[in-house]
């Protein structure tokens, strides 16, 4: 699965303060299995932000992004506006698992606006900032992307486990 993530921060993408989660997301995403393609960070600006979006998806061909930072409730925090903007449609199953499991190690989880969705075959998710919630958010979505990205490519995730027809035939 080829991948990407951005890291939206202000004061990181103006080297006032080194990327934290980015650099935990890639980590996770290479143990998984995954070539990451490309790591970058972006001001929490929601053009540049949806900008970054588009070319992963449609120019480099990610089938996945992971974005980190600009979730919460502050006016800079845009990210899932930029990420509503660029997708096709939504995947709230896997919004809400997040938030649903977040919420299991802090009641701040439900002040998170992350999105999931698809732009073209992309699965693009949205994550928190912090290395912990990223962790933790990564673990939730970690066994389903394999699949998604399979269903997205427009193969037969299931291919491997039809041994048998539906009648029960070999």
């Amino acid at each position: 699965m080829r991948a990407a993530v951005v890291t939206v921060s202000d004061r990181s993408s103006r080297g006032e303060r080194p990327d934290v989660s980015g650099p935990v997301l890639r980590a996770l995403l290479e143990a998984a299995g995954a070539e990451v393609a490309e790591a970058t960070i972006v001001p929490d600006d929601p053009a540049v932000i949806a900008q970054a979006l588009i070319r992963l998806a449609d120019e480099v061909r990610c089938e996945l992004i992971l974005t980190t930072g600009g979730t919460g409730l502050s006016p800079r925090d845009t990210t899932p506006e930029a990420t509503a903007q660029v997708i096709d449609k939504n995947v709230p199953g896997m919004e809400e698992a997040i938030r649903q499991e977040s919420l299991k190690q802090t009641p701040f989880a439900m002040l998170s606006r992350g999105v999931a969705g698809v732009r073209g075959r992309t699965l693009i998710l949205n994550f928190p900032g912090s290395p912990k919630a990223v962790k933790e958010c990564f673990a939730v979505v970690a066994p389903v992307l394999s699949h998604a990205v399979k269903l997205l490519r427009d193969e037969n995730p299931y291919a491997m486990h039809q041994s048998t027809s539906v009648t029960g035939d070999k």
